[in-house]
């Protein structure tokens, strides 16, 4: 499955959500409400991610997640609980994006005799604009 018919697919059923009282400053409303979101999502249980996904996932994100294989995002920057969801599955779409992206090959280019006259004429005019900085002597 291609990355954006992955992101088409529906993953609510495969989240869970828990939620808590978030930190910092904020009054009493930080003391009193359950704001904060957590996402938790169990990568290799995922019956919408194919093997080599999974897999993909595990090597990039793996400071996300815990021993149980769970992938754990979370969000309090918002005042509700219902915002800070948003949020959250905002961030884990943007997460499976970035893992699943497999970057272009680089390929090397030899510089050509113009690209290399033009670099050495750029570093001698820049040699020559701190060579003329210096204190200026008036004997």
């Amino acid at each position: 499955m291609t990355l954006p018919e992955l992101l088409k697919q529906d993953f609510l059923p495969e989240f869970q959500f828990q939620a808590s009282r978030s930190g910092g400053a904020g009054g009493q409303n930080v003391n009193k409400v359950s704001t904060k979101v957590e996402l938790r999502f169990n990568v290799l249980n995922s019956s919408l991610l194919d093997d080599n996904q999974k897999e993909l996932i595990q090597k990039k994100c793996k400071n996300q997640i815990n021993l149980e294989n769970e992938l754990i995002i979370v969000s309090q920057e918002e005042r509700t609980q219902l915002r800070n969801k948003n949020t959250v599955i905002k961030k884990f779409k943007e997460l499976l994006i970035k893992a699943l992206t497999i970057p272009k090959k680089r390929i090397k280019v030899t510089p050509t005799a113009g690209m290399i006259a033009e670099r050495l004429k750029n570093k001698k005019m820049a040699s020559d604009k701190k060579a003329n900085r210096g204190k200026i002597n008036f004997e």
